[in-house]
């Protein structure tokens, strides 16, 4: 993308959170990829991209599932854009051993794996 040739690209729509970090992200790094296309569901634009053989953004959280799942492999990664993920509770306090299970999971293990990893990452996932 930055030796004038755009590269074919797949991305969230442009109402998510997601699309508006890769583009500031782009904008930041004078990147002009060439979408082919935009996708509300992040599963079926993984499955156009490996179909396609095109570029599409992955967390690097599962980027080894998506690489064995897919068939595909990294192409670059970066720090500079991530995902934000919720869980939202009537409740003041987790209570349900299974939602108590998954969010500490995911405090322990996939936040500070994906810290841990994109240390040195600086190309888009």
């Amino acid at each position: 993308m930055t030796n004038g040739a755009r590269s074919a690209v797949l991305l969230p729509t442009i109402n998510t959170a997601l699309r508006h970090a890769l583009d500031g992200w782009f904008d930041k790094e004078h990147l002009r990829p060439r979408v082919v296309g935009e996708f509300e569901d992040s599963a079926l634009m993984k499955v156009f991209g490996h179909g396609a053989g095109v570029a599409f953004p992955a967390p690097a959280a599962i980027e080894a599932d998506v690489c064995r799942f897919y068939g595909v492999r990294v192409i670059g990664r970066t720090s500079a854009v991530r995902e934000r993920y919720y869980a939202i509770s009537a409740e003041r306090r987790l209570k349900h051993p299974g939602v108590l299970a998954i969010t500490s999971a995911a405090r322990d293990e996939l936040f500070t794996l994906g810290r841990r990893e994109l240390g040195a990452r600086s190309i888009p996932t």
